[in-house]
């Protein structure tokens, strides 16, 4: 019988980080993907050793390195029962100075986690079956004139069509697929134009932007991911879950 593991793109920090804790008291096996080396140590240590917690370094830009890992994932004998997909780049540049490597650091982005996750399907349907989470974005559904993000919402956008179309293609092999959509988040995907001391300070300035009066935290995100992976969410698949404080409900500015 083959182990059901957890495989976390982006996993060393924030939502994601928050989920792997939560599949953890689950006793599901992880596989952490990240960038950084000594995130995805720190990101360990916090987890413990309740379960089997397994740690890969990969840049996401690197395109030969995503298909090598790709191919690893699809021919793992573990179950890969759940994926999240978490990775990210925000910095806000307005459209008419976006330059072809502002796009590319999105869309490339998105590329990656299209085949990460057409293998790790190709594992789940061999296992029988399991549950896909993407992190999608506000800015996908909702232009903030303070914070131009043409070529991001355009990347989010699309995770969030490839959302409904994985759910409708592999609904016959038992697989689930849905996002989270949410609004302003204390990660630190801002640290490209703010620096990571005083992300913050700087979000707090947000907290009334949200109707419901704060800006999230990632365990607000991580608990609705964890929801949507999970066998009490059996009956929900291609849905973009609006996990932001009400924002797109109604705006207090």
């Amino acid at each position: 019988m083959t182990q059901d593991t957890a495989l976390l793109v982006g996993g060393s920090k924030g939502m994601a980080l928050d989920t792997a804790k939560r599949l953890a008291k689950r006793g599901i096996g992880l596989i952490l993907v990240a960038r950084g080396k000594e995130g995805l140590a720190k990101a360990k240590a916090e987890i413990g050793d309740s379960v089997q917690v397994e740690t890969v370094t990969l840049d996401l830009y690197d395109r030969d390195a995503v298909a090598e890992f790709s191919k690893t994932i699809e021919d793992d004998s573990r179950h890969i029962k759940y994926l999240v997909n978490a990775a990210g780049y925000f910095n806000p540049v307005p459209f008419l100075d976006h330059k072809p490597e502002d796009y590319k650091a999105y869309m490339d982005i998105n590329e990656a986690i299209f085949f990460i996750s057409q293998a790790a399907a190709k594992n789940m349907k061999k296992n029988g079956g399991g549950s896909v989470v993407h992190i999608g974005s506000m800015w996908a559904k909702q232009a903030i004139k303070a914070t131009p993000s043409s070529a991001y919402s355009m990347a989010k956008a699309g995770l969030h069509a490839l959302t409904q179309h994985m759910a409708m293609e592999l609904a016959d092999d038992n697989i689930r697929v849905n996002a989270v959509s949410p609004a302003v988040v204390l990660t630190t995907i801002y640290k490209a134009f703010i620096e990571e001391n005083q992300i913050p300070n700087a979000l707090a300035g947000f907290n009334e932007f949200h109707p419901i009066g704060r800006i999230g935290q990632p365990e607000d995100v991580g608990a609705v991911i964890d929801f949507l992976l999970s066998d009490e969410a059996g009956w929900i698949t291609g849905t973009v879950m609006d996990v932001d404080g009400g924002v797109m409900a109604g705006r207090n500015s």
